[in-house]
């Protein structure tokens, strides 16, 4: 392949083709190297105490800037954006779940579902020209366009799926010490409400998916909405079992009148010891993982070892018998 290419650059630019390439190549790494080397990176400490001094509102304004772009495709939202209701609906639930929670994220997203797949259709093209020879075949020349397109296509995709897994387990992964948290602010004789902004601001540096969700419920309460339709909204975002549990706890907490407290101190405990048992889960798997991986590296070298004298024994007993 980097003959053909060789040869292919002499043919088209003359003896100095391949190192006008190699010049050209240096010249676009030093151009894309300009820009991190400008970059001055912030000292982690002074970034987390900039998180920690920040205000809701100013997270929440923070996380709407990711819709900037969709506003500069107005013009385009006709061919962005599905135009049934139930896929529209299902992929902006699938785009809050992945921290996108902008009115424009369905619209951006298929845009850059749009500009990969149309990017990499041309990078594909543009590969096959020049790599082309005669005994190419065609269906070769369509693989090597049409599977980058596919490719640049489903990227976005499977961005937002892992996306959305990630920010489950960590959500996930810091319930229950917001539920401990949380059970101590009441305990200590703040609101609900108030005790949501505090733990919001506490537990932003290890868990900010999870903080910014307490965010918007305490932004929506404050706004007047319903706090029972803002705890529903805030377990259907994040698409977790525990958080949909903890609100039907809160709910039925509220309609019969009982202490958040003590609802707060038993969900909290049972979150703890489902924690331990998703860690047991872990541990009891990996006997079995180590197992196959002890007889991938283990079983092969010894049998060459153990076998391996005896077949060439065979092999030379078989060589001699022949001649």
């Amino acid at each position: 392949m980097l003959d053909t290419l060789n040869q292919i650059l002499i043919d088209r630019f003359g003896p100095f083709g391949p190192l006008m390439a190699m010049g050209g190549l240096g010249l676009l790494l030093i151009v894309g190297t300009i820009p991190f080397m400008l970059k001055k990176e912030e000292d982690p400490l002074t970034k987390l105490k900039k998180q920690r001094d920040m205000k809701p509102e100013d997270h929440i304004a923070l996380r709407k800037k990711q819709g900037g772009m969709g506003d500069k495709l107005e013009k385009y939202k006709a061919f962005l954006e599905p135009q049934d209701k139930e896929e529209y609906s299902a992929l902006q639930l699938k785009l809050l779940q992945a921290g996108y929670p902008g009115k424009n994220a369905v619209r951006t997203f298929h845009f850059f579902q749009f500009t990969l797949g149309i990017g990499m259709l041309v990078l594909g093209v543009l590969y096959a020209w020049l790599v082309n020879a005669e005994d190419v075949s065609t269906q070769k020349t369509m693989l090597t366009v049409i599977v980058p397109a596919g490719v640049g296509y489903m990227a976005p995709k499977y961005w937002i799926t892992r996306r959305v897994e990630a920010r489950k387990e960590e959500i996930v992964n810091g319930f229950p010490d917001a539920l401990d948290m949380m059970l101590v602010c009441v305990e200590a004789g703040q609101s609900l409400d108030q005790s949501i902004i505090r733990v919001a601001r506490e537990i932003r540096a290890g868990y900010p998916a999870l903080a910014d969700e307490f965010e918007i419920v305490a932004q929506e309460v404050k706004a007047g909405k319903d706090r029972i339709q803002v705890l529903r909204d805030m377990a259907e975002r994040a698409g977790v079992p525990d958080v949909a549990s903890f609100v039907t706890v809160l709910i039925q907490s509220s309609t019969f009148g009982t202490s958040i407290a003590e609802s707060l101190r038993v969900y909290a405990g049972e979150m703890r010891d489902k924690r331990v048992m998703r860690a047991e889960e872990k541990a009891n798997t990996l006997p079995t993982k180590m197992t196959l991986a002890t007889m991938l590296l283990t079983v092969p070298p010894l049998l060459i070892i153990l076998i391996g004298p005896s077949v060439y024994e065979v092999y030379k007993t078989l060589k001699s018998v022949s001649f």
